[in-house]
């Protein structure tokens, strides 16, 4: 015989409303916020909290760029050039001996030109330091020679100092070398200041979003608790919180690069504007003219995706360990 079946009773369909319609829950039961709302006051407040931040790193990335590249254009610059000084000595005529190094310099192998300044010249270099109006007839200024070498090439000094020993006595060469390394240090100084900066904004922006993220779960634990009821496991809400997040971080931080940005470019113009005065000088000798290179541009929208990023990442792992019983 067959094993009598089990009376199931069907299921009622839901009540329905007028037209056939599937009638609506009562206020008190519907929902029709997200279970992650960004444009809550909570997440008004956080994409703004991301924005600075991102505004502060893109400036310190930017800034270090910058730094970089004039260090690098100094370097170059430096690097090609190497100066003779002659201290004139009552016993030999300094015209001469001055002829005599430029000479000695030219025949060097991997130089381009030797440029001698004349006593004029000279005495004009010295009047940012002592000032104009000064007579330095009784004053020993020495003379320089100003030797440029061709691209890529670094000669071997050693022959020209002996040779300008002997031949040119008071000669001094100087190849720049310890102003290289001391621009080389200051230049790295900075990058690696500039790094640290954008690491601890970074840092800063994971904490922010880690309080945030326990804020919405506590504020949700109803809606959590309702979901697991139905059937969703800690995946799913986890992926609603990041992809949520993600999309308030990517906000936050386009908003935060775009100011940096633009800030970049409203710098570029007032220092333009003071070029010909001493504070432009100064401003366009250690940071170039604010024109940021493509390298600049791409460092400031990767930092941007980097935070949109983290804050995605940083809210799920949030989530998880909250739903795990560790938050």
């Amino acid at each position: 015989m067959n094993a009598p079946q089990p009376y199931l009773r069907k299921a009622s369909p839901p009540p329905k409303g007028k037209g056939g319609d599937k009638r609506a829950l009562p206020a008190s039961l519907s929902r029709n916020a997200p279970l992650v709302p960004v444009d809550s006051a909570g997440g008004q407040a956080l994409a703004a909290v991301i924005a600075i931040l991102t505004f502060l790193a893109a400036l310190c990335a930017g800034g270090a760029e910058l730094v970089a590249a004039s260090s690098a254009q100094w370097r170059s610059e430096i690097a090609r050039e190497v100066t003779i000084q002659i201290r004139p000595n009552p016993q030999r005529a300094i015209d001469e001996d001055v002829a005599r190094a430029v000479a000695l310099a030219s025949r060097t192998p991997g130089v381009e030109q030797a440029h001698a300044f004349t006593k004029e010249e000279s005495e004009r270099l010295l009047e940012p330091w002592l000032g104009s109006g000064l007579d330095f007839k009784d004053l020993p200024v020495p003379r320089l020679i100003v030797i440029k070498l061709k691209e890529d090439t670094r000669p071997d000094f050693g022959p020209l100092r002996q040779s300008l020993g002997k031949e040119v006595p008071g000669a001094t060469l100087d190849d720049h070398a310890l102003w290289v390394s001391r621009l080389s240090a200051m230049a790295n100084t900075i990058i690696g200041t500039g790094i640290f900066l954008v690491a601890l904004v970074l840092i800063a922006a994971g904490l922010a979003v880690i309080f945030a993220t326990r804020g919405a779960m506590a504020g949700n634990k109803e809606v959590v608790e309702v979901l697991h009821f139905v059937g969703a496991n800690d995946d799913f809400i986890a992926r609603e919180f990041q992809r949520r997040f993600f999309k308030l971080g990517l906000r936050g931080s386009a908003v935060g690069a775009a100011a940096a940005l633009a800030l970049t470019v409203v710098l570029g113009l007032v220092t333009r504007s003071w070029r010909a005065s001493p504070a432009g000088d100064q401003i366009e000798a250690l940071f170039g003219a604010f024109n940021m290179s493509l390298t600049g541009y791409l460092i400031v929208i990767l930092i941007a995706l980097l935070v949109a990023l983290i804050t995605g990442i940083v809210s799920r792992l949030t989530v998880r360990r909250f739903l795990n019983g560790n938050g």
